[in-house]
This record gives C-alpha cells, structure tokens and sequence, in this order.
C-alpha cells in the first residue's frame, strides 16, 4: 500500500472509531467536523476539510475506503505521494463547493435567497423539511475525494474491467464512471424523500478531478513526473 493511501486509511479509520467512542459519551462528532451550510449557525470554515473525515456507518466508511485503496494506489505509485495528496484534498473541496452550490440554489428556488433567517417566514409549509435539511444536516464522508480518484483512474486506464457487486460480467472503467455519474445526476435532481445522500458532492468530486487530470496531461505531467 502506498503512503498516502496508507496514512489516510488510518486516520479515517482513528475518526471513525473516535465518532463511536464519544457518541457513547454523548458527543456527536459528526456534527461537529461535519460541514454544514455556509448559512446554518453551525458552520465552521474548517470544516469544508474535516468533514472528509467522518463518516456515518460502518459500510461508508468501507466503501470508501475500499475505493480510495483499490485506485488511489495506482494513482500514487505513477504520480508520487505529493501530487496524489494535492489531488484528494482538490476533489474533496471541489466536491463541498458544488454541495453546497447545490445546497443555495435550492434555497433560493424556495426563499428567493441565498441566506434565510431561520424563522421560516418565507419557507412554504412543503418546503420547511428540505430547508432543515438544508441547515441543519452536515456533510461527511471521502466520497467527494474518492469519486475524483474513480474519474482519474478511468480517465488513465480507461478500459480497465471491474467487477461490480450483482453484476456477473466485467464492466470497463471509462462505463462505469459514466453510468455512475448519471446515476448521481438523477437521483440528485429528482429529491426523492429520505435521500439523505450529498449526490452533488459526488458530482464535484469527479468534475474536480476530471479537470485536473485534463490540466495534467496537458502540462505533459500525468504519467509520473513527480
């Protein structure tokens, strides 16, 4: 396993087993590293980075890092441990940035602004769930970071074939990427209730790295030079 890959399986490894320490003593870490809407009186800057940290359950946190040791090794070992950690952190923001995009042009679609001052004045009855949802549920997870890894690695080894959970046959990177990505689209547009997961942050994620890898190759700098 690669450093960076290694290091940061064992710190969100360290996070997550602190979140289920100290929710037994009362202490929602999530929703303290979590990221909150820039608006909500819960938001704090840093968390547009520790919110990479946490995660929910025990199958997000294995998912994600699933995928962060099975593609992000390969990244790291062609493009050294300096430009892969550049990367993760780049697609982690880009993906909060367009989360939380998404987040205020919902709000404003329903309030006719960006910002609300919680008194739900302007918030129609139907509404008021999607605004608390809005304010008052945090972001968590490497899904954002990972989903770029998943795009870079397709974009390199495009025809690479991956086997899927339920699925019997082999399916190439560059398919599989697309097909996930309007699956994200979909369901991130159709807001169907007691979906509770950041779609649009995936979506960042992957558009952030899919803009860098195009920078990269053409500064000539994508297979290797460290």
């Amino acid at each position: 396993m690669t450093p960076v890959v290694k290091n940061l399986l064992i710190i969100n490894g360290l996070m997550f087993l602190a979140d289920v320490v100290l929710a037994g003593q009362g202490t929602n870490l999530s929703r303290i590293l979590g990221a909150f809407y820039f608006d909500s009186p819960q938001f704090a800057p840093y968390q547009i980075v520790t919110h990479m940290f946490m995660h929910g359950d025990i199958m997000h946190i294995f998912m994600n890092m699933f995928g962060l040791v099975m593609f992000g090794t390969m990244l790291e070992e062609r493009w050294g441990a300096k430009r892969f950690l550049f990367f993760y952190f780049a697609a982690g923001l880009g993906a909060i940035a367009l989360h939380m995009l998404m987040n205020g042009i919902q709000l404003y679609s329903i309030t006719g602004s960006f910002t609300n001052d919680l008194s739900m004045l302007r918030v129609p009855l139907d509404k008021v769930d999607q605004v608390s949802a809005i304010y008052f549920a945090p972001a968590i997870g490497a899904s954002g970071a990972v989903f770029g890894i998943l795009t870079a690695f397709a974009f390199m080894f495009p025809n690479t074939p991956l086997f899927i959970m339920f699925i019997p046959v082999p399916i190439k990177a560059k398919y599989l990427v697309i097909g996930y990505i309007a699956y994200e689209l979909f369901f991130g547009f159709a807001n169907v209730p007691g979906d509770n997961i950041a779609r649009f942050a995936h979506i960042g994620g992957a558009i952030t790295g899919f803009i860098i890898v195009l920078i990269w190759r053409k500064q000539g700098k994508l297979w290797g030079l460290r």
